[in-house]
C-alpha cells in the first residue's frame, strides 16, 4: 500500500477511528512531529499515524487492520530510547502503549508482579515497595521508560551490575503477532516457575520490536536488602578511577552499583543540582553495597582501602537514605545537565572488558580532539558499559558530521578491545553498519530466520538492526538547512 496517498491515509484513519475512538488516533501533521523521533534525534520521520490503544483486544484489531491494509507497523513507548529503535523509517501505523499503563497484579507471596507493557519502570517498585519488594532493572530513564521498551531492548542500568538486565527479572510476556495472533511466551501469569516445550521469552527480549507488540508483562519482583552503603570516591583522573573498578572486583567484591562520571559531567550536574560533587575532580565514582549490615560492612572497609591504594582524593560515604536519594538522583539526571552544556548530543553505548576502561577513555579523549567537539562520559563502570556524550549543535551541518564520525570511531574502537557496539540501546537505525562488523554472516542469518519466524513479512518496525535497511532519506539538519 502506498501511504503517499492521501485516499489511503484517510482510510486508515478512519478504519483506526472505528477500532479505537477520535481521541486516541492522532493523524495530523503538527501532533505526528512529537512521534517523529526517539530520544536519537539525528534521524526523524514521522509515522502515517499513531494509535494509543486501552486494551490487548484494541491492539490485536489495530494490527489486523495493518496486516490486511499491508502498513507497517511500529511499537512505541514513552520514546526515551537512544538508537532510532522505534523511528518511523517508511511510515506506518506506530503504536503507543502509554495508555496500556497499569499495575494490574502484585503477588508478594510468590514475588511477581503483573503489569501492562506502557507501565512505567518506576511505578512497580512504587507498587511493590509495602511488601518489602522491588523491581531491579533500574535504567536512568526510568521515572519515563516503559517495560515494554525496556524488553525491547534488554535495558540495563546502574544497580544491574549485581542483579542482571532486564531479561533476568521478565518471567514471561503477552505479545501480538504481526498477524493478529495473541501468544504468552514463559512463565504464564498463573502457572509455575518452568515452562513447557520451547521457552522462547528470552528469545524475543532485544528484538527492538521486530517480533510484535508486547502488551502485558509477568515480571519478577526481588527483596529489598535490609543495608546499604554508597560512597562517593573521588580521583585526580579516569585512569586512577578505573584501576579502583578492577580492584573492587578483583577484590571479590561485586557491588550493586558501580558508576563513573569524568570531570565534565559532574561540573553540569553540580551546576544544575548542587550536590556537592568537586569540581576539580578528574573522575568520581559511585559505589553502592547492599546486603547483610555484617557483609556490607566488611565490604564497605575493603572498597575504601581499594580507592586510596589508587589515589582516591576523598572517600565520601552517603550520610543516610536521603543523601543516598539525592546522590542517585543526580547521577539518573546526569543526561538532562547536558543542557547545560550544549543543545544537542548524541549517547554512545559501547562496551568494552573491564581492564580496557582506561584505553577506551583515552581514546575517547583523542577522538574529543581530533573532531574538536566535547565529549563528557558517564557510565556503567561495573560491567565496562561506556557512555560517551557527543556534544554538537545540530544548526551546524559540519558538527553533525563531525559527531557521526566520532561516534562512529568510538564504536569501532570497542569492537577492536573486543566489546560491543551495545549494552542496552540496541541497534536501532543507528547502528546498522556496525552489524557485520560484529558478526559474521552466518550470525546474521540465523538472526533473520528467527524474525521471520514471528514476522514473516517484515512489517513490525521494519528497517532496524539488519544491513540493507532502508535508511531515512533526510536528518533533521538537513531539513532545518533547507527551511
Amino acid at each position: 500500500m502506498g501511504m503517499n496517498c492521501k485516499a489511503d491515509k484517510r482510510q486508515l484513519t478512519r478504519r483506526l477511528i472505528e477500532i479505537v475512538g477520535k481521541d486516541a488516533v492522532l493523524a495530523d501533521e503538527r501532533e505526528l512531529m512529537v512521534y517523529e523521533c526517539d530520544a536519537y534525534t539525528l534521524q526523524r520521520n514521522p509515522p502515517t499515524a499513531v494509535v494509543l490503544p486501552r486494551s490487548t483486544q484494541e491492539v490485536e484489531a489495530v494490527v489486523c487492520l495493518c496486516a490486511e491494509m499491508e502498513v507497517p507497523i511500529i511499537p512505541r513507548g514513552a520514546g526515551t530510547s537512544l538508537s532510532g529503535a522505534v523511528l518511523a523509517v517508511d511510515g506506518g501505523v506506530m503504536i503507543a502503549l502509554t495508555r496500556m499503563n497499569r499495575v494490574l497484579n502484585i503477588d508478594p507471596r510468590n514475588r511477581r508482579a503483573l503489569v501492562e507493557a506502557g507501565c512505567i519502570n518506576a511505578w512497580i517498585t512504587r507498587n511493590a515497595s509495602a511488601h518489602g519488594l522491588f523491581y531491579a532493572p533500574d535504567p536512568s530513564s526510568q521515572t519515563a521508560c516503559t517495560i515494554g521498551g525496556n524488553i525491547a531492548t534488554n535495558s540495563g542500568g546502574p544497580h544491574t551490575l549485581k542483579n542482571g538486565v532486564t531479561t533476568n527479572h521478565v518471567l514471561g510476556y503477552e505479545m501480538v503477532l504481526p498477524d493478529g495472533t495473541i501468544e504468552w511466551l514463559g512463565v504464564e501469569p498463573d502457572g509455575g516457575e518452568e515452562v513447557a516445550g520451547f521457552d522462547l521469552r528470552g528469545a524475543a527480549i532485544g528484538s527492538e520490536g521486530m517480533f510484535g507488540v508486547v502488551t502485558r508483562v509477568l515480571v519478577r519482583l526481588i527483596k529489598t536488602p535490609p543495608s546499604f552503603k554508597t560512597f562517593l570516591c573521588v580521583f585526580e583522573s579516569v585512569d586512577e578511577a578505573s584501576q579502583a573498578v578492577s580492584g573492587i572486583i578483583a577484590a571479590g567484591i561485586v557491588p550493586a552499583a558501580l558508576e563513573m562520571m569524568d570531570q565534565l559531567i559532574t561540573q553540569a550536574l553540580e551546576e544544575a543540582y548542587h550536590f556537592g560533587f568537586p569540581l576539580d575532580a578528574g573522575a568520581v565514582l559511585i559505589v553502592e553495597l547492599d546486603g547483610l549490615p555484617k557483609g556490607v560492612e566488611q565490604q564497605a572497609r575493603r572498597v575504601e582501602e581499594v580507592c586510596l591504594q589508587n589515589n582516591a582524593s576523598e572517600v565520601r560515604l552517603a550520610k543516610d537514605d536521603t543523601e543516598r536519594a539525592a546522590l542517585w538522583k543526580c547521577r539518573k539526571r546526569a543526561f538532562g545537565a547536558i543542557g547545560r552544556l550544549s543543545p544537542n548530543y548524541v549517547t554512545q553505548d559501547g562496551v568494552v572488558p573491564r581492564s580496557k576502561l582506561p584505553e577506551i577513555m583515552r581514546f575517547i579523549s583523542s577522538v574529543s580532539d581530533k573532531y574538536k567537539l566535547r565529549i563528557p562520559n558517564v557510565f556503567h563502570a561495573g560491567d565496562g558499559n561506556i557512555h560517551p556524550l557527543i556534544l554538537y549543535d545540530e544548526r551546524d551541518p559540519d558538527q553533525v558530521k563531525r559527531a557521526l564520525q566520532a561516534g562512529h570511531d568510538i564504536l569501532g574502537k570497542c569492537i577492536e578491545l573486543g566489546g560491543s557496539v551495545t549494552g542496552e540501546h540496541g541497534i536501532g537505525a543507528e547502528k546498522i553498519d556496525f552489524m557485520t562488523k560484529q558478526f559474521s554472516g552466518d550470525d546474521l542469518d540465523a538472526m533473520k530466520q528467527l524474525r521471520r519466524a514471528f514476522d514473516p513479512n517484515k512489517r513490525s518496525n521494519p528497517h532496524k538492526m539488519f544491513p540493507g535497511a532502508k535508511r531515512c532519506a533526510e536528518f533533521a539538519q538537513k531539513k532545518q538547512v533547507a527551511a
